[in-house]
């Protein structure tokens, strides 16, 4: 598994979105969801945060599952490309879901 195309960026997105979920970031413009709104207040930068790191965390879990079912273990064919489209899709399409619903989440509070 940790020889998949998109094993590490998936992993560090889970673990940075761990400080997250847990309310350990205080508000500030260098990590977390940054915008004008979020940052002009602590009830707002929490939430919003929180909800970033569920759900990036979320998205990596998906990412992980995909890689852990369908290994990419083939050498560069068309098989091997197809396979790393898969890994691909897995890893991107949820993360802009995830970031799509961000935007969402945060344009409500």
């Amino acid at each position: 598994m940790f020889g998949q195309p998109f094993f590490i960026p998936s992993a560090l997105i889970a673990l940075f979105s761990l400080p997250l979920i847990f309310g350990w970031i205080p508000r500030q413009s260098i990590y977390g969801v940054r915008t004008p709104k979020t940052l002009s207040s602590d009830e707002i930068w929490y939430p919003a945060n929180r909800f970033a790191g569920v759900v990036l965390l979320v998205s990596s879990f998906i990412y992980l599952a995909v890689a852990w079912t369908i290994p990419n273990t083939t050498t560069v064919t068309n098989i091997g490309f197809a396979l790393w489209l898969i890994h691909l899709g897995a890893f991107a399409l949820p993360l802009i879901v995830s970031l799509l619903l961000i935007r969402s989440y945060v344009q409500t509070l």
